[in-house]
Parts: structure tokens; C-alpha cells; sequence
């Protein structure tokens, strides 16, 4: 009877997806965790997770996990999973420099009999067409019959802690039926919820990447009708929650969207369907709804100032939140500094807070500083665009002391305020 090779993992990328899925396996197998980044390495090992996504008493708690940067290290390992980002360029094409480089890292270093999986969102065909071909060239095997491979998507939800990796259902895929059954089990091993085994890597990939595009499209009407409610005066919160009484209307509320995934993944589906000749409609459609939602909200606040008589040429309004999703200091792919930027384009000065953001990665990546207090705040009027549950927590009286107009207006753009308190003080409301 041959025998059972015990696992060695490696996780390439301890972001918000690596990390989690690092600790969980690091539980039960020797797991290292490998990422470029010295600093992130260096922090990690102090217990330190600066996406707040998992407690020092987490991470020690895996006991066969380990983190380095130095490639000679993960040579060992058996199994390399891959979770590096995969975002959109300036042009909303697929980025894949992050995948490529982490695939040729791998490939380098890769031997017979090792397995492969890829957890970054692709479009379907990726790790087949792009992937693999880099893992054959950099090492010399050849893929499914000298190393295997396979593709588990990543459905990691920054910020929640409830429906957290464990808890998730977990799609699996491999390049041959053994190896689609031994992902598979690996996976089961530390995912509570089970797993789904997908007939093939593409249907895999498929499936990820039509999970964010259905919830774009979804929140893309409730923004679209939002902007008609608008026209008739009606409140678009008071509709949804009139609707939301009927026991099967989905509960989608207006929004910037943002993140990683959601404004991100529709544009990998539609740019090969687009190499296959197909023209995307509803898809890039809602897409495009959904980025116009910064400049309508700008517009929307501006004249509602105008209107109020606050001078725009020397006007501060506060912008209470700058990452994508409350509670949660990702700041990828936010739409709140498309809204920023609307805003500075009409001379207007702004002030950001923003008790979860990492102050050094604002200034580095968008040449923005972000206010120590509120205290700092004496503005004409405010946005709050993301709803932290320390801005919940501020009561109306509170936000109108911050205020030095005579008529403020407040862009509650989550919601998160009783709009009648907030009329009381004296604040001209505006939500989406």
C-alpha cells in the first residue's frame, strides 16, 4: 500500500483572503504563510494583522503556521495555494501582474507530484490559459500528468465577522477527477459549511465571478431607481422598506459600490465575453450606473449647498468614511474618493475621518490626509459614506454642532440617521 504523503501548505498572499485561510489550515497541517511584502511579514509574526481581519490570539493559536518571505523557504511544500489580488486597470481591463508574478514564483519552485490552487478571481479559462502554461515553462512538468492543479474561489466578506471563512461554503474544482477529489477533501477538512464540488476549473471560475456581477446588477436598479425616485420627490428608503413588506422582495439598498470584488469581478466576465465576440449589454450596463453614482451624489449635495446660500468658493464639507464597506479598513476600489474628487473639481475644501482607515496607506496611495477628530471639524456640511458604527453612534445634535452654516446639509448616504432628527436640527437631508 503506498504511502499517504503528509501536506505541506503554502499560502502565496496573506491579504484578506490569505491570511484566514493560513490560520485555518495552519490548525492541522505546517502551514507557511509567503508574502513580499517584509513589512506584512514582520508584523505577522508579532501577531499583527493590519486588515483587522484576524486577532493575535488567532493567529498564535495556529500552531503549525509560519510566515516568511524568502522563497527557499516554501521549496518543501507540497501544496501552494495562491490568493493574490486581481483587480481592474485605469481602463477596467483585467489586471493579472499580481497572479502572473505569484504563478512564476510557484513555478520556479514547483516539483513532480505538487499541487497547485488558485483562489484569485479570474475569468473563466484563466488558470487553464494563463496559469498553467507559466507553471510548465518556469518548472519544466507538465501540468495533470507531473504536477496537478485546481481552483477554489476566494468568497471572503471584509469585515464580517459571521460569515467568516469557515462559515462559507467553499467551491472546488481540479484538473482530473483524483485531484478535484483531493482539493476537495482538503478544503472539507477546515471549512464548517461544506463544500461544493464544481464539475470543471471554468465552471469554478464561472461561478465566482457571476456571484459579485448578480449583486452589481441588483444594487445597479435599486441606484437607477433611486435617481427616478429622485425626480418625483420621493423618498427611495421609504419605497424599499414599503416594498421589503412583501415576503419575496430582495432587500438591495442604493450605494457607492466599491470593494474588490463587486466593482471588479463584471469586468473580468464581460472582457471575455468580449475576446469571444460577444457584446456585453446588462452587465456593463449596470456597471455603468454604478460608477456614475459618485459625480450624481456630488452633483446632488452641490446644488442642495447651492440652494441653502452656502458660498461653494469657500465652502468645507466633512466626509465621515473612505473605505468601501463599514467596519472594514480596506480602502480598494472605493468609490468614496471618486466622490472626493467630484467634490475638490467645484473649488469645495474637504475634511475626511475615518476611525478604521490606515492613515500612512491614505497619504501613500491617494495623497489624502485624514483628520485626527472630530474635534478637527468645523465644515459647512457633511457626508456620511460609510456607516463605521462609531458614526452610527454620533447622535443629530452632535453632527449639527459641527456645522458653522446657518442651513448644512448632510448626505446620509447609508441611511444610518433618523431623517426627521436630523431636520429638527437643522440639517437639509440627502440620501440615495
Amino acid at each position: 500500500m503506498k504511502k499517504k504523503v503528509k501536506k505541506e501548505i503554502s499560502v502565496i498572499g496573506l491579504g484578506y483572503v490569505g491570511l484566514p485561510l493560513a490560520i485555518e489550515f495552519g490548525k492541522k497541517n505546517k502551514v507557511i504563510g509567503f508574502d513580499l511584502n517584509k513589512i506584512r511579514i514582520k508584523e505577522l509574526r508579532r501577531g499583527k494583522d493590519s486588515t483587522k481581519e484576524c486577532t493575535k490570539r488567532q493567529i498564535v493559536s495556529s500552531k503549525y503556521l509560519s510566515f516568511t518571505y524568502e522563497l527557499d523557504e516554501i521549496k518543501s511544500s507540497n501544496v501552494y495555494i495562491v490568493t493574490v489580488p486581481t483587480p481592474v486597470d485605469d481602463s477596467n481591463q483585467p489586471d493579472l501582474s499580481f497572479l502572473k508574478n505569484a504563478t512564476f514564483l510557484v513555478g520556479s519552485i514547483l516539483k513532480k507530484n505538487d499541487l497547485v490552487i488558485f483562489e484569485s478571481t479570474v475569468y473563466p479559462g484563466a488558470t487553464e490559459e494563463i496559469c498553467i502554461p507559466i507553471l510548465e515553462k518556469e518548472s519544466g512538468l507538465k501540468g495533470g500528468t507531473d504536477f496537478f492543479f485546481g481552483y477554489s474561489p476566494e468568497r471572503t466578506n471584509p469585515g464580517d465577522k459571521i460569515n467568516t471563512l469557515t462559515n462559507i461554503k467553499k467551491i472546488t474544482s481540479g484538473c482530473d477527477i483524483k485531484t478535484a477529489k483531493t482539493i476537495n477533501d482538503l478544503y472539507k477538512s477546515i471549512i464548517k459549511a461544506g463544500t461544493w464540488e464544481a464539475s470543471s476549473i471554468k465552471v469554478a471560475e464561472a461561478a465566482k465571478v457571476i456571484e459579485n456581477s448578480q449583486r452589481d446588477l441588483n444594487i445597479a436598479f435599486i441606484n437607477e431607481l433611486s435617481l427616478i425616485f429622485d425626480l418625483l420627490n420621493i423618498d427611495t428608503i421609504e419605497v424599499l422598506e414599503a416594498a421589503g413588506s412583501k415576503w419575496n422582495f430582495m432587500d438591495f439598498r442604493p450605494g457607492l459600490v466599491g470593494g474588490h470584488c463587486i466593482g471588479v469581478d463584471p469586468y473580468y466576465l464581460t472582457f471575455k465575453a468580449e475576446q469571444l465576440g460577444y457584446q456585453p449589454q446588462v452587465i456593463l450596463s449596470g456597471r455603468r450606473i454604478n460608477d456614475d453614482m459618485a459625480k450624481i451624489t456630488a452633483k446632488k449635495i452641490i446644488k442642495k449647498m447651492v440652494k441653502n446660500e452656502i458660498n461653494i468658493s469657500k465652502a468645507t464639507i466633512a466626509i465621515f468614511g473612505v473605505t468601501f464597506k463599514d467596519n472594514c479598513p480596506d480602502i480598494r476600489n472605493s468609490k468614496i474618493f471618486d466622490l472626493i474628487e467630484e467634490i475638490e473639481n467645484w473649488g469645495i475644501k474637504v475634511k475626511l475621518i475615518d476611525p478604521w482607515a490606515d492613515k500612512k496607506e491614505i497619504k501613500q496611495k491617494h495623497n489624502k490626509i485624514l483628520s485626527a477628530s472630530f474635534a478637527d471639524l468645523k465644515v459647512d456640511s457633511i457626508v456620511v459614506a460609510v456607516g463605521h458604527d462609531q458614526f452610527k453612534r454620533i447622535s443629530a445634535k452632535k453632527l449639527r454642532t459641527l456645522c458653522r452654516s446657518k442651513n448644512p446639509v448632510i448626505g446620509d448616504l447609508k441611511s444610518i440617521y433618523s431623517k426627521e432628527k436630523l431636520k429638527e436640527e437643522g440639517f437639509s437631508v440627502i440620501r440615495l
